[in-house]
């Protein structure tokens, strides 16, 4: 604008096409896919703690590109577990009833997608109305194209948003998900690999009272000015919209783009900035895709397999990635300067020396843990307690991993009180079977136990590095270092 993930299976005839089609290029995304998407799990948050987020939700925090002018601002924020997050504040007035509110935002909440920017969290406590998503450091398409500082936005980078939100939009169709409301390119944005993502906020009405439509009446579809209202035909217009926009760097009415192409003016329509950087016949077919999209009789418009179709086989550099095509700076990761054994393990991804690490470890690092798992509660579940912490032990020590999963998770759901260091062993083995996805959410749990315990902080960001999220990972190596080292100067005092 990450930690559970909402699963979606693929929709088969007639959108089979469109998967398929998606499956096809790999652009520089690492090869993720749907099964490695990693965002957390939608929650309610509490106004206190988005306030905090948000530094009182300062105007040095807006993000939106029209400020606080903007209907609905938006504003950086920083989590209590310094992930960054984008948040949302409707107008007071945009949704009156509370519940009818979160169970819209809840909704949205289960459509996840890496090319959207996923919707994780709301809150609605007294008058205030509030939308969380992840939060995407690299600017709006707006921004790429119309403002751009040192380069204009590659050929085959424009290419790749046209794939990119196809994608995303035909997931929504797939979702049944089929209304996005203002669709332009304010509502696409860049996260920390370059690639383009399309916005959850337009996936929710502005407001209770359906309004669609912020942008100058000259972009707007024509049936929703004629009856105010948004049809899924309507998102495939402003598709056609955002594609004008990828031609020719500027924000263009469509009437006046349309002459250009009757008359066979493409040229005219083109980028200059572009310096004719680009394929002609590449430039063509998204020229007539965007004819299409632009029909004034919302019948004779495609669907969302057939932009897929259209624009997949213009993605010409796949192993190219993003951030490399927009010249983009990678922060480089810098290791913090003090970390134990286990944090040079972690930052390398040296399973095998963490399991060894904390094999030696044991339950040292919680006081009274030994005894809170034996005296706990003096019922017969004490008995089954000790045995199944003693076999998940022993299936730890022996890297019997899924034995150690299937005992830890049992211990979990008798204790009272879970161990953090049980949660830890668990995440490793999770780590070790492949499923780094868990491992976060248990290296989640034991900070939740023991929140200044830097185990849990290093396991988290070993967990964010095998997802591929290093900004986060090295945010969690730099909280574990402070905690390290706090941990030692009271040991000297």
């Amino acid at each position: 604008m990450g930690c559970l993930q909402s699963k979606t299976s693929h929709v088969q005839s007639p959108e089979e096409e469109s998967v398929q089609a998606e499956e096809k290029p790999d652009l520089g995304n690492g090869g993720q896919t749907e099964n490695d998407l990693q965002v957390p799990a939608f929650k309610e948050y509490g106004l206190p703690e988005l306030r905090k987020a948000t530094n009182g939700f300062s105007p040095d925090c807006i993000v939106s590109e029209s400020g606080e002018k903007a209907p609905n601002v938006v504003y950086r924020g920083k989590l209590e577990s310094s992930r960054l997050v984008a948040v949302k504040r409707f107008s007071k007035q945009s949704w009156p009833d509370a519940q009818q509110f979160v169970a819209e935002a809840a909704g949205l909440g289960k459509v996840r997608h890496r090319r959207l920017v996923n919707l994780i969290g709301c809150c609605a406590e007294g008058d205030e109305r509030l939308l969380v998503a992840e939060y995407m450091p690299n600017d709006t398409l707006s921004k790429h194209l119309f403002h751009w500082d040192k380069q204009p936005l590659p050929w085959e980078m424009r290419l790749r948003v046209a794939y990119y939100i196809a994608q995303a939009l035909d997931h929504c169709h797939a979702e049944n998900r089929k209304i996005y409301h203002d669709l332009n390119a304010y509502r696409v944005l860049f996260d920390e690999d370059g690639d383009p993502r399309l916005s959850s906020f337009g996936l929710m009405k502005n407001s209770r009272d359906g309004k669609s439509y912020s942008t100058n009446l000259a972009y707007t579809p024509p049936e929703f000015l004629r009856t105010g209202r948004i049809i899924p035909e309507s998102v495939i217009y402003s598709y056609g919209t955002v594609l004008l926009d990828l031609l020719s760097g500027k924000h263009i009415p469509p009437s006046h783009a349309l002459d250009l192409i009757r008359g066979k003016n493409i040229l005219m329509l083109m980028d200059s900035s572009l310096e004719g950087q680009y394929s002609t016949e590449d430039a063509t077919k998204l020229v007539d895709l965007a004819s299409r999209c632009l029909q004034s009789e919302a019948r004779d418009r495609p669907n969302t397999t057939f932009l897929l179709a259209a624009v997949t086989p213009l993605q010409k550099q796949c192993e190219v990635s993003s951030h490399v095509l927009m010249g983009l700076q990678k922060t480089t990761a810098v290791l913090p300067t003090l970390l134990s054994p286990l944090g040079k393990a972690c930052a390398r991804m040296d399973l095998t020396a963490v399991h060894d690490i904390l094999l030696k470890t044991g339950y040292k690092d919680e006081e009274g843990a030994e005894n809170e798992l034996s005296f706990q509660e003096w019922t017969q579940q004490v008995q089954e307690m000790l045995n199944t912490k003693k076999f998940g032990d022993i299936a730890f020590r022996d890297k019997d991993f899924k034995t150690a999963i299937d005992c830890y998770s049992k211990l979990v759901a008798l204790m009272s009180a879970p161990s953090a260091t049980v949660f830890a062993r668990r995440g490793l083995s999770y780590l070790m079977m492949g499923q780094p996805e868990l491992a976060l959410r248990d290296a989640m749990q034991a900070q939740v136990f023991m929140s200044e315990w830097p185990t849990a902080f290093y396991l988290q960001a070993l967990a964010l590095s095998k997802l591929g999220m290093e900004t986060d990972a090295q945010d969690m190596l730099s909280d574990g270092a402070a905690f390290e080292a706090k941990r030692q100067n009271n040991w000297r005092g």
